[in-house]
């Protein structure tokens, strides 16, 4: 008799016992889960901190902005806020200027970026073109060459280029591209990391949907604009932010080749600014103007970029 009570509790036994593991694991599965939503958060605010003190800065006073540097208020936008840091940007310089020269520079490079490094890519990866691997090694080697190593044969031969120009008598050709946009974006398009990162994710694309479309008659230009292109996205976007950002905020090079104030980027335009004004609340409001487009790019684009890199196996 002990026997068969013994015999027939032992399924409830085990069903307890099952349902009390799963218990435990579904709460620590919570407890990590919710920990690590917790240290997201720490660190998110820390990094934070920085922007948000620009911007809560720019939207006071220098005197307000001195008094809650020692207090939490540094970082609330509390007391007289107003705009006047903003305005007094527009008025001290032509902000609105560096803004726009930087934008089209910017969107330019990289459109032709995207445009001309898949193109490139596409063409190592894809076609049966003699010595490729040897031209991908020189472009992979290009990434090892500082930009201050060839900045000033760069600035020589931009300034031996014809460039067109038109006067009363019609188009004529003049010498060096010295002070124009174009010299400021022309010798960024072509970007070896942006083609090695089209390489990389065009492997993952299988082949054989080539091998469909030549089957059906299509070429290798439709090949890469209608199909490898368009599941190409998360490393556009990728290319897109890493693009960007350097082009954004290039210094050096401008300031090499560009004289006028009317073909200055926001970069530049830092270092004129602060040449004009003495006033933090100033100084911060320009830094959050030039700061705004990055993030917003950025924010656009991050689910693709995150799926890009973890795809491409690239370690950032």
């Amino acid at each position: 008799m002990s026997n068969a009570i013994s015999t027939s509790t032992t399924p409830t036994q085990d069903s307890t016992e099952h349902r009390m593991t799963t218990s435990l694991r579904r709460t620590r599965t919570n407890g990590l889960s919710i920990g690590g939503w917790l240290v997201r958060i720490i660190f998110a605010c820390i990094f934070a901190f920085p922007l948000i003190f620009m911007v809560v800065s720019s939207l006071k006073p220098d005197d307000e902005i001195m008094a809650d540097l020692s207090s939490p208020k540094a970082f609330l936008p509390i007391g007289r806020i107003s705009l006047d840091n903003y305005a007094q940007v527009f008025t001290r310089v032509p902000a609105l200027t560096f803004l726009t020269n930087s934008i089209i520079i910017t969107v330019i490079t990289v459109v032709l970026g995207v445009i001309v490094n898949s193109m490139a890519a596409f063409a190592i990866q894809r076609l049966d073109v003699m010595g490729k691997k040897i031209m991908f090694t020189f472009i992979l080697a290009t990434l090892m060459v500082p930009f201050e190593t060839y900045a000033i044969p760069l600035l020589w031969w931009v300034n031996q280029l014809p460039r067109p120009a038109i006067d009363q008598f019609g188009l004529y050709f003049t010498k060096g591209w010295i002070d124009t946009l174009g010299v400021q974006i022309i010798p960024f398009i072509a970007n070896a990391f942006s083609i090695y990162l089209y390489i990389q994710y065009f492997e993952t694309i299988p082949k054989d949907l080539d091998e469909a479309a030549r089957v059906d008659g299509a070429g290798w230009f439709r090949i890469y604009s209608r199909i490898v292109m368009p599941l190409s996205g998360p490393a556009t976007a990728t290319v897109v932010i890493l693009s960007f950002l350097p082009m954004w905020n290039q210094y050096v090079w401008p300031l090499m080749v560009v004289q006028s104030e009317r073909l200055r980027p926001v970069m530049i335009g830092v270092q004129y600014f602060q040449q004009m004004t003495t006033s933090w609340g100033q100084i911060m409001a320009y830094s959050s103007l030039i700061t705004v487009p990055i993030i917003v790019v950025f924010v656009l684009f991050q689910k693709q970029f995150v799926s890009s890199i973890a795809a491409s196996g690239v370690k950032g």
